[in-house]
């Protein structure tokens, strides 16, 4: 899926979110109101549009952040265990 989403089981529906998060990620500036329409019409929600584009955004502001502040990066290890821990536990912890 990583590799070649176009290629892998998703359906057509993440396919098309898949696309339009690339796309808000890389080119920010190319998206417009239709591209919001055509998720609708894949079956997506405004809310899990928000969403979406809430998290692609957020991860964008936090590298850039790390980025700018000369925070060290976590190591691969640190990363394989945030991980499993948000696998077993979710995002949120309580």
């Amino acid at each position: 899926m990583i590799e070649n989403p176009e290629e892998s089981a998703l359906s057509p529906a993440e396919k098309a979110l898949f696309r339009f998060l690339a796309r808000l990620n890389a080119e920010p500036h190319t998206t417009a109101a239709a591209d919001a329409a055509a998720l609708r019409e894949a079956g997506w929600t405004d809310e899990q549009i928000y969403y979406a584009a809430t998290v692609c955004a957020l991860f964008n502001f936090y590298n850039r952040w790390v980025d700018g502040t000369g925070v060290h990066a976590m190591s691969g290890h640190a990363h394989r265990e945030a991980g499993r821990r948000s696998a077993a536990h979710g995002y949120v912890r309580k």
